[in-house]
């Protein structure tokens, strides 16, 4: 059965995809089109986009189906030779109010979502040998800082009480812009123009590209979220040198301990891939044990997965089944780590942000807290009174 004609977009990946696709939403006015917004971080994301498509088709076939993302820069041809698909519009142009058939236009809100993601920067000048991500991205790009904060301000107005700003590689911000201003730079002119934005998350960031400036507000500044998630990706030095990552083992843990010195309650996130080539017992050893050594509580963890074209890719692969169970053991322990940290929380005030289901929402180290009905968007101040492994419960203070 069909549903309703109208626009929708399927968004497959990450955070600044999410972004990206409430600007798509708002280009496609009340055409009848679906848009997928794909990821190809993994074959597995690849595979979720190709599964999307299919479905979309089946719900909506007398839509038109246009394919945009990643996954469409690294095998154009083949989406764009689906029965499904329509139209292939590429990466680099899917903000391109031209090639939606619209004028330009900034949505108000976030639709669906009670925080609002704000792209500040696109693309990457690295080459970590695992990643295809500059392929389908291209090079690093800044968006200005007066966009960003009219942006930003904007969503403020529409009631917005949290904004994340994202991007892929948000901590290489500035260069390709006059004076070439840095992310921190970025964050206290927002701070300082937008004087009505309560709550500011920043996304993953690379720990080697945290100057001074950026660390103050992120130890410092109350309306910066407690909360860093970092791109480690491993804990073994070789292993990293074979990723082509710029930071060493002892630098991962010496960043997150200065961290927690200077801010005790700020909450650790990280990336981390199981399985890499050449990656043995003992390196993955190294990478395991870096979820404690960097009190890590919320992990995404990846088996390695092969990206054609990728030096990693031509490197002596590790077996499927011992990737996965590596994932699976890394899984384990930030798990742990995690319903550890929770239950510390227990009897603590936290303020959050209710999200759309109206019981639930995240402070502002992340953690998930559930709770009392809300409106959606509202901020919360909630006493924890108990803690399962994956999130806590509260009351109202």
């Amino acid at each position: 059965m069909s549903v309703t004609a109208g626009p929708e977009v399927v968004t497959l990946g990450c955070r600044l995809n999410i972004a990206e696709s409430e600007t798509i939403a708002a280009l496609l006015g009340d055409r009848d089109v679906v848009v997928v917004n794909s990821c190809a971080v993994t074959d597995a994301a690849v595979k979720q986009t190709r599964a999307a498509i299919r479905r979309a088709r089946r719900a909506r076939p007398g839509a038109e189906l246009i394919v945009t993302g990643c996954a469409t820069e690294i095998d154009r041809e083949g989406f764009a030779g689906m029965v499904e698909v329509d139209r292939v519009v590429g990466n680099l142009d899917k903000l391109r109010p031209d090639h939606w058939g619209a004028v330009p236009i900034s949505p108000s809100r976030f639709a669906g979502h009670a925080r609002a993601f704000v792209g500040v920067q696109n693309g990457c000048d690295h080459r970590c040998t695992f990643c295809a991500i500059p392929f389908g991205r291209g090079p690093s790009r800044s968006v200005p800082a007066g966009a960003v904060v009219e942006r930003i301000a904007g969503l403020v107005a529409a009631g917005h009480r949290e904004v994340v700003l994202t991007g892929v590689d948000v901590t290489s911000y500035g260069p390709d812009l006059p004076g070439s201003p840095t992310f921190g730079s970025l964050i206290e002119r927002v701070l300082i123009l937008v004087p009505g934005l309560e709550r500011l998350r920043l996304s993953s960031l690379d720990s080697v590209e945290i100057d001074e400036r950026l660390f103050a507000l992120m130890t410092g500044e109350p309306r910066v979220m407690p909360h860093v998630h970092l791109s480690f990706q491993a804990g073994n030095d070789l292993v990293l040198k074979r990723m082509k990552r710029r930071h060493s083992r002892a630098q991962a843990v010496a960043v997150v301990e200065r961290l927690k010195r200077a801010r005790p309650e700020i909450a650790i996130g990280a990336d981390l891939i199981a399985g890499f080539p050449t990656e043995d017992e003992a390196m993955f050893a190294d990478t395991l044990a870096l979820v404690d050594d960097c009190d890590i509580v919320h992990a995404h963890i990846f088996p390695y997965s092969a990206r054609a074209g990728t030096p990693a890719a031509r490197m002596p692969q590790v077996a499927h089944e011992v990737r996965r169970e590596r994932a699976a053991r890394l899984r384990a322990a930030a798990a742990a780590r995690k319903a550890a940290w929770l239950r510390e929380l227990v009897g603590s005030n936290q303020s959050i942000v209710i999200e759309r289901s109206g019981i639930k929402g995240h402070a502002g180290n992340f953690a998930e807290i559930h709770t009392a009905p809300a409106p959606p968007g509202s901020v919360q101040r909630v006493r924890v009174t108990a803690a399962t492994d994956t999130h806590l419960e509260g009351t109202t203070a």
